[in-house]
């Protein structure tokens, strides 16, 4: 474990302090790594084509914008390689909340979010994503070589 000091002027410390208790970190190095880690996410993710991720993308939409609904599941059947799970729920009459959780090559992945919260009527699009980086291991149960990704900060 690496060690560094950082000076911060009182009111940041303060700052600081209050949100590692708001969010219940047991010291001031937990945040950090944190803060450290998003940042590093950030950066590999903004990278063009920057490998493979997965992503957490969330919408809503009204449901009775003309033909909306369908268009989003022809997108979203078109796109079935990089889609793992989806939720869907409904928030009122009108609006509906999906989240959908992908996994690919990042370009893929943020050309096809950017193509489901482009649609005229959706709202509150969000996409958080994670990269990867492939973890090789040597052999499964039946000798053969396999990889499994793992976040890559």
């Amino acid at each position: 474990m690496e060690r560094f000091t950082i000076s911060l002027d009182a009111a940041l410390a303060a700052e600081f302090d209050a949100l590692v208790a708001q969010r219940g970190y047991q010291n001031r190095s937990e945040a950090v790594r944190d803060l450290i880690r998003a940042a590093i996410g950030a950066a590999h993710a903004e990278a063009p084509e920057s490998g493979h991720c997965v992503a957490a993308l969330s919408y809503v939409y009204n449901h009775h914008e003309r033909a909306l609904a369908e268009r989003l599941t022809d997108r979203s059947h078109a796109h079935h390689d990089l889609t793992v799970a989806a939720l869907h729920t409904h928030l009122d009459h009108a609006h509906c909340l999906e989240a959908v959780v992908l996994k690919g090559p990042t370009a893929a992945v943020r050309r096809f979010a950017d193509s489901l919260t482009a649609e005229r009527g959706v709202r509150h699009g969000q996409l958080n994503l994670i990269p990867l980086e492939a973890e090789r291991h040597a052999h499964d149960a039946h000798g053969e070589a396999h990889v499994h990704a793992k976040p890559s900060c």
